[in-house]
């Protein structure tokens, strides 16, 4: 159980960076900060995928909640507008707690009440609960609860703002109440356990939300609030709201222990009672979710859609780790199914248009996912029957040469790139400035190749297909001479980053630290050993590996500011925590594996704990800052970031 006090909760500068999630494993979310001040366009209480597990919507922004006592009205919500927070709801929060959700305990006059949020599993819904509790030694007098929901049904990456096209009708069946203010959009249905309902039509102006203007994007909403929900507390001490996409009849008691129930079974998946992978295996099955029939991975909270490279490297930990197969088998099916030219898809869009293929990468880490899970099952006849023909595929169209230039070179290393085109996972482009060019021959993508190359020997060793096996063999082979007479760098003891013709980038960066990490490696022990010791020494910081040294005149050391100042700054020393894992595998392969590696292992994954339990809220962010104190930035929870500690934490035990 995450907790904070209300030292924590009163301190707004404090709680404001402290963000809860809740997800529905279709790409929806709630999420808001434990302060109940929205800071993002991406905070809501119900963010539906009403394409799942994309097309998401902010339809529910939040509940205005006002507790009434004897007519002493004391406001337990919080919004920032121009120049002041109104109202400060804040002050009477005494505790938040994720148990297993969140749950916000407010103090009013000595009296008590607490709201827990979650969302249904498999659906777009939101469940609001609240309890009610008055000290027996004192009759409280009249109480009542007054919900007054605000509105915003837009794009979630947008904001909206006060419109004559709004339909501001109620439809009132029973205990629900129906409201369809757009025509295209979904309606919104607030099922509630026995409320006065009183029509409203107001607009609340002005909402401003602080990490949107930190991130150079539109800060400003208005939003509606359609209707007043009224409870009476003294005959009903624990008022509910369901907030869903579609009417729905069963109680919020009900809905809360099948998902307690459904939540102790995904901690059942950790593969050990240490907190670290316990919290990490929770916070792991927040990224699986549904596309069609078949598994899928939402690569961050709050606005990432599902993406190849970040689903491949991220599957081992997310569902290996967990013991998750037929999910794993199932996330498989669904990427190969989408495979077009020998390439993975790079992005499935918001709007559900067709895929992206503009990666190099994802298709090789295709690979790695499969051995990985070939390795935790040994269900190699899955492979032969589903995947083998579309992995061999692969290889045959990156030998003969694909989209942007990717092809198998003399040497039998793979070439890939077009001027203003980037496909490594260093992808930041601002307009026409590419901000790390890798065109060429990058460091990992011969680790990745090569890595292919010698899984597909295997593959066809053991389905009896030899000279397939003796093909794969001799490219392996090839690419293995190629690498190591062309990317080693003396003068610096690691890797060249990017060789492309005679051009030698010997930018200190993580990418050569997959050369060491991966399977199948190709090069020596004293190469691999020193090439972890420089990563060591320039890029690792508590919480990963800097994107670049330090010491390089490109370096940047905070992710902060508009769009151009991050991106800038994305891959140019920005921390990336995904990037432990690969290291920490590699240290302990260097160092044998012994009892002193993995205790310094231990160590350092103590500090994502650290993170986990007191900012993380239980959840792995996208990236940190270069400099110390490496502070968090980009999405608040990275399938990567959450599934290679994972990973890396179980290699380490």
């Amino acid at each position: 159980m995450i907790r904070f006090d209300e030292t924590v909760c009163r301190n707004l500068a404090v709680a404001v960076r402290r963000e809860w999630l809740e997800t529905n494993g279709l790409g929806g979310f709630a999420s808001s900060t434990i302060s109940g001040l929205n800071t993002r366009r991406y905070h809501g209480l119900l963010v539906a995928a009403t394409k799942p597990p994309v097309g998401r919507m902010v339809l529910l922004s939040k509940l205005e909640e006002t507790l009434v006592i004897d007519g002493r009205r004391h406001d337990l919500s919080a919004n920032r507008y121009p120049g002041v927070v109104h109202p400060q709801g804040y002050l009477y929060l005494k505790e938040f707690r994720q148990d297993p959700f969140p749950v916000f305990v407010y103090d009013v006059e000595g009296m008590e009440i607490e709201k827990s949020v979650f969302m249904v599993h498999g659906e777009n819904s939101t469940v609001i609960q609240y309890t009610w509790r008055a000290p027996r030694t004192a009759a409280p007098g009249v109480c009542a609860l007054e919900l007054r929901p605000l509105i915003a049904f837009r794009d979630y990456h947008s904001t909206t703002h006060e419109n004559d096209a709004l339909d501001p009708r109620l439809e009132l069946a029973g205990n629900s109440v129906r409201v369809a203010p757009y025509q295209g959009l979904p309606p919104l249905y607030l099922t509630h356990s026995g409320a006065e309902v009183h029509a409203a039509g107001d607009w609340y102006r002005n909402f401003e939300y602080d990490v949107e203007r930190e991130r150079g994007l539109d800060y400003h909403e208005d939003l509606f609030n359609p209707y007043v929900l009224v409870f009476d507390l003294n005959r009903d001490a624990q008022p509910s709201v369901l907030a869903s996409i579609a009417p729905d009849s069963r109680s919020a008691s009900e809905l809360r222990a099948d998902e307690i129930v459904r939540r102790e079974a995904v901690r059942a998946y950790a593969p050990s009672s240490e907190p670290l992978v316990q919290m990490l295996t929770t916070a792991a099955d927040q990224f699986v979710v549904k596309r069609g029939d078949q598994s899928t991975v939402i690569a961050g909270y709050h606005w990432f859609s599902d993406w190849g490279r970040d689903t491949m490297i991220a599957l081992p930990g997310l569902t290996l780790a967990t013991r998750r197969y037929e999910t794993a088998k199932s996330i498989l099916l669904a990427f190969a199914a989408y495979v077009d030219r020998g390439m993975l898809p790079n992005r499935f869009p918001d709007a559900g248009e067709t895929p992206e293929y503009n990666t190099v990468d994802a298709t090789l880490w295709f690979f790695e996912a499969v051995r990985a899970l070939i390795a935790s099952t040994g269900d190699y006849e899955f492979v032969r029957a589903n995947l083998y023909g579309v992995l061999a595929d692969i290889v045959s169209w990156h030998e003969r040469g694909t989209r942007y230039g990717i092809h198998v070179d003399r040497d039998g290393l793979l070439r890939a790139g077009e001027p203003g085109v980037q496909l490594t996972w260093m992808d930041a482009r601002i307009g026409d400035w590419v901000v790390t060019p890798r065109q060429g021959k990058p460091v990992e993508i011969q680790a990745l190749w090569y890595n292919a190359l010698r899984v597909m020997e295997e593959l066809s060793a053991r389905y009896g297909r030899d000279q397939d096996a003796a093909h794969y063999r001799e490219a392996a082979d090839r690419a293995r001479a190629g690498f190591l007479e062309q990317f080693w760098n003396e003068q610096s003891g690691c890797l060249y980053d990017v060789i492309d013709g005679s051009t030698r980038d010997g930018s200190i960066r993580p990418n050569q630290i997959l050369a060491v990490s991966l399977f199948h490696k190709m090069l020596p022990d004293d190469q691999a050993k020193r090439v972890v010791e420089t990563v060591q020494r320039y890029l690792l910081t508590p919480y990963g590996l800097r994107t670049l040294a330090p010491s390089d005149p490109r370096y940047r050391g905070r992710y902060e500011g508009d769009p151009v100042s991050r991106d800038s700054a994305y891959h140019q020393g920005t921390v990336w925590p995904w990037l432990m894992g690969p290291f920490l595998s590699a240290y302990l392969d260097v160092n044998g594996r012994s009892a002193q590696a993995r205790e310094q292992a231990e160590h350092w994954l103590a500090e994502f704990r650290r993170y986990l339990e007191e900012e993380g809220l239980g959840q792995m962010p996208e990236v940190f800052d270069g400099d110390a104190p490496q502070r968090a930035g980009g999405c608040i929870a990275q399938a990567w970031s959450v599934a290679e500690l994972l990973r890396a934490a179980l290699e380490a035990r």
